[in-house]
């Protein structure tokens, strides 16, 4: 009976709230009573979204945070790759401009490996036989001389470096000729110069040029700077400590100069065959080219031959109008 009185009740409610507005303000005010029921009812869901959300976006701003980092990685990797092209960039720069400058055929070969003995200064590059490469080839970089070929492979060659022990180059100071020899020391950065006389007229400064005596490397190539000149008035030749113009530790990118390797006779002999050559066919040139002299002696030579003609011949057979000329 009470069941069916609250169905009863609740289905007029129902049908008042909907048709009329009478129930509105009582609507309202129950649902101000209600609130914190409804509050505490849908706790469970806000607290489990927000345990949901906490880790969520906990897992969710990790990912992102490898990512970046990651990302971070990236960059700084491309980033030392750039300054390294932009190095790059600068050393080709400046070997472009060094190969400018050098009058003989080169090539450009790149460092791919170092010896490494500690008492041996030698470099291994990427041209070979293959290439051209040359027992005895001179090396520089975009600074200066930097040794020669002492190994030629196929496709490699191995370079002796001028600060080697077992090395020496005939040098001479470019402001006054003095000559001299550079001796490696086994340091990278020093050469020292051998026999210098105690009175020489060298000082520090004085950039040493290869002076080509040796016929080995072409004259006129820096090859160190003088650094330091000692002088013992017990010794008759001066301690001259001189610095390598080229970056013998640092190049990476080298040129391997092709000289003209004929001896000085073989040059000379050349040189002479080619001038009577070019004598030669100056002299037959106006002899070739002067057509108008050769005429005139056979215009002379053509009367001579007629003028003993008789008439009858000559009236059977046409006449130029020079011979006309002639006989009249």
């Amino acid at each position: 009976m009470r069941l069916l009185v609250f169905a009863v009740l609740s289905a007029a409610l129902m049908v008042v709230d909907a048709r009329f507005d009478t129930l509105k303000p009582a609507r309202s005010q129950m649902g101000l009573v209600l609130t914190p029921f409804y509050w505490l009812a849908d706790l469970p869901v806000r607290l489990w979204d927000g345990v949901s959300d906490q880790f969520t976006s906990r897992s969710t701003l990790i990912a992102e945070n490898e990512k970046l980092k990651a990302e971070g990685l990236l960059m700084q990797r491309r980033l030392q790759k750039l300054a390294a092209l932009t190095e790059q960039n600068v050393r080709l720069r400046e070997l472009l401009n060094s190969s400018a400058l050098v009058d003989d055929k080169v090539l450009v070969g790149e460092l791919i490996g170092v010896d490494p003995n500690p008492f041996t200064h030698r470099i291994l590059v990427d041209k070979g036989e293959k290439d051209g490469v040359f027992l005895g080839q001179p090396v520089l970089d975009a600074r200066g001389l930097m040794g020669q070929v002492v190994e030629v492979m196929p496709y490699t060659a191995r370079v002796l470096l001028l600060t080697d022990t077992t090395h020496s180059i005939p040098v001479q100071v470019n402001r006054n000729g003095l000559r001299a020899i550079a001796s490696g020391t086994g340091n990278p950065e020093r050469l020292e110069l051998r026999h210098v006389a105690d009175t020489a007229d060298i000082k520090e400064g004085d950039l040493l040029v290869s002076s080509g005596l040796g016929q080995r490397f072409p004259a006129g190539y820096p090859v160190a700077t003088v650094k330091e000149v000692i002088h013992d008035s017990g010794q008759p030749f001066a301690i001259v400590r001189a610095v390598p113009t080229a970056a013998l530790n640092r190049s990476r990118y080298l040129l391997l100069v092709f000289t003209d390797t004929r001896s000085p006779e073989q040059r000379a002999n050349d040189s002479a065959e080619a001038q009577e050559a070019a004598d030669r066919e100056a002299a037959g040139r106006p002899a070739a080219g002067a057509p108008g002299s050769a005429a005139p002696a056979a215009t002379q030579a053509a009367p001579a031959s007629q003028a003993p003609t008789p008439a009858g011949a000559a009236s059977s057979t046409p006449a130029t109008p020079p011979a006309n000329r002639e006989n009249r």
